[in-house]
């Protein structure tokens, strides 16, 4: 593959989440990573900042659930909101042809405090994200903060299970957020 070919971006998280599987996350380098791409150092860090980063930075999960908060129906209730949030997650990243790969993912970040923290602070944006959604919609600042907490509980919930199930996204969201709603306390 040559340098001049398109999809630097996908060619570089391919080939850091092979190497972090095969040589660990630690003994792997950003030079190696850009040679295993056909790349250079400098071009990955035209893409991402560090290592870390390359399987993080170039999601934008926060802009897809916001975007799935404000096209959810005016009267939507603040959990189906999210729920439509979830539904355009299904559609641009978590697709079947990506499964494999979000697996894969998944078991890196998990053996990796690093990138298990990374991931921790993605989470909190996605809150931030879904929070603000909310409150365009008109809700109050803590309902449409306890709201995205329980979206992200159930986006997390539903992650986890997508990875090793058969089942379409959209399906497995969906469960995650009655799980998650059931479990709420009533007033």
């Amino acid at each position: 593959m040559g340098r001049w070919e398109p999809n630097a971006t996908d060619r570089l998280v391919v080939a850091a989440l092979e190497l972090f599987e095969t040589n660990g996350y630690e003994n792997t380098t950003v030079i190696g990573i850009a040679e295993r791409a056909g790349l250079t150092k400098s071009t990955f860090f035209r893409h991402f900042q560090d290592k870390r980063e390359v399987l993080f930075g170039r999601s934008s999960l926060a802009d897809v659930l916001a975007e799935g908060i404000a096209k959810a129906p005016a009267d939507a209730e603040p959990l189906e909101a999210v729920a439509c949030a979830l539904e355009l997650l299904a559609q641009d990243v978590f697709t079947p042809e990506r499964r494999d790969f979000i697996a894969r993912r998944q078991a890196v970040v998990a053996t990796h405090p690093e990138l298990r923290e990374r991931e921790a602070l993605k989470g909190l944006g996605l809150i931030a994200a879904m929070t603000g959604a909310l409150e365009r919609r008109g809700l109050p600042a803590l309902t449409a903060r306890v709201t995205a907490e329980l979206g992200a509980l159930a986006l997390e919930l539903a992650y986890t299970r997508w990875g090793s199930a058969s089942r379409d996204f959209t399906e497995v969201a969906r469960e995650a957020l009655d799980e998650v709603r059931s479990a709420a306390p009533a007033r």
